[in-house]
């Protein structure tokens, strides 16, 4: 029988053997009630970043990762209960849309989502910077809007997924977070989790993207619907282009504004349009709610189409305690920055944007964090972002900077113009 004591558990993964499940599960274990010391979770991680990990291994990781908290159930519930996770970007403010437009098909949409950190914005800092809503709710108040309005963005609890909250941390300062197994257990330990039915993963890839290259993007979405599927969740993945950032804004409250004003069609961006209507054509099939992709992207364009989602939208918000008239009055409750400088370029042409650089210019406003401890300022933030192939010049800047004073405006500006490639 193979050894579960933790030494020799690494000893396995490092010469490239195959860990039994009975060893996952006891090193996980070990993660959560202190057995498995710091230093030998950095070593195993080591390892299978050096070495991998089968399809068995990763199933058996993220199951028992899965079983190292709460597994919440849905039995109350009259409908599928599906999710979407995104990899992660810049101007990435689907979920906003995406949620309530899949609710108001007939789905339940519980989306734990989680913070920005580095150049990437987080869907909880977007929704937080919306007054008085509870990113935080207690279980019994999340479960009630899940059942009554259909749709909830919240944040992760501390009893979903423990041993990947600790496992993260040590991944994130040993250089082992860019492995697909850990990566993949990770995602999918807390989508598994939250109880759900089906889920669709948004696979980004460009230079705004944690996978710069669409091959090495491929693998992961492969890696993730095998992982999933194998642990019994229907899952579908599309992969998405982070070559530029996905909406022409970028910033908490600003994005907030943004999703209202895509919600009631008042302005209507392509890509983004396209990204949110796929995703949630597939959320519909994997729910069974739509026989076919064709079907689901019908059914989504209806929900915009007719103000549903926009709806659920607005109901979501007053249930987790928003402002009421949010939808129809945003600017009376989202908070502004006093300076609002153009970026300024000679005329020419966009050829590339260098996207994680954009981002970092939101962070350096104080739009994002560095660091899980730093505070975020809603208000800052671009908008009017150009795209690649976009004429600018003097009458059409780069982007237009919102900012709380001249100087951090002035910095973010410089950062912006590095930015662009224009010709």
């Amino acid at each position: 029988m193979a050894s579960l004591l933790p030494q020799e558990i690494i000893r396995t993964k490092r010469d490239g053997g195959e860990l039994t499940v009975a060893q996952i599960e006891r090193f996980v274990a070990g993660l959560v009630d202190g057995s498995v010391a710091e230093g030998q979770a950095a070593a195993l991680a080591m390892a299978v970043f050096f070495n991998g990990m089968t399809l068995a291994e990763r199933v058996a990781l993220t199951m028992a990762m899965t079983r190292s908290g709460t597994v919440l159930t849905w039995d109350d519930l009259d409908g599928p209960v599906v999710d979407k996770h995104s990899t992660g970007g810049v101007g990435d403010t689907v979920s906003l849309m995406l949620a309530p437009a899949v609710a108001a098909c007939g789905a339940f949409v519980p989306m734990i989502s989680g913070r920005g950190l580095g150049h990437t914005g987080g869907t909880l800092d977007k929704m937080a910077s919306i007054p008085g809503y509870r990113v935080m709710p207690e279980r019994d108040e999340f479960r009630r809007v899940v059942r009554e309005v259909g749709c909830a963005v919240i944040g992760q609890t501390d009893d979903l997924a423990p041993a990947d909250k600790r496992l993260y941390a040590i991944r994130d300062v040993t250089a082992t977070v860019e492995s697909i197994p850990l990566i993949t257990a990770s995602i999918l330990s807390k989508k598994l989790a939250a109880g759900l039915d089906g889920l669709v993963m948004d696979v980004k890839w460009g230079n705004g993207a944690f996978m710069s290259t669409h091959d090495a993007a491929q693998a992961l979405a492969d890696s993730l619907v095998e992982v999933a599927v194998g642990a019994g969740l229907p899952t579908s993945a599309l992969l998405t282009d982070m070559n530029q950032p996905l909406a022409s804004v970028a910033g908490n409250a600003l994005e907030v504004r943004y999703a209202i004003d895509d919600l009631t069609n008042a302005r209507i961006e392509p890509r983004m349009r396209e990204v949110v209507v796929a995703l949630g054509a597939e959320m519909l099939v994997v729910a069974g709610i739509a026989a076919d992709v064709a079907a689901g992207r019908s059914a989504i364009e209806a929900a915009y189409a007719d103000g549903r989602a926009a709806a659920k939208f607005a109901e979501m918000v007053t249930a987790l305690g928003g402002p009421a008239d949010l939808v129809e009055h945003p600017e009376r409750h989202l908070a502004a920055a006093e300076v609002v400088v153009a970026v300024d370029v000679p005329a020419g042409t966009v050829q590339a944007i260098d996207t994680r650089a954009v981002g970092l210019a939101v962070v350096t406003l104080g739009g994002g964090r560095t660091r899980p401890q730093d505070p975020i300022d809603p208000a800052v933030g671009l908008v009017d972002l150009a795209e690649v192939g976009e004429a600018v010049g003097p009458d059409r800047p780069l982007a237009i900077v919102h900012a709380r004073t001249e100087d951090a405006a002035a910095a973010a500006a410089e950062q912006v113009r590095g930015a662009y490639d224009v010709i």
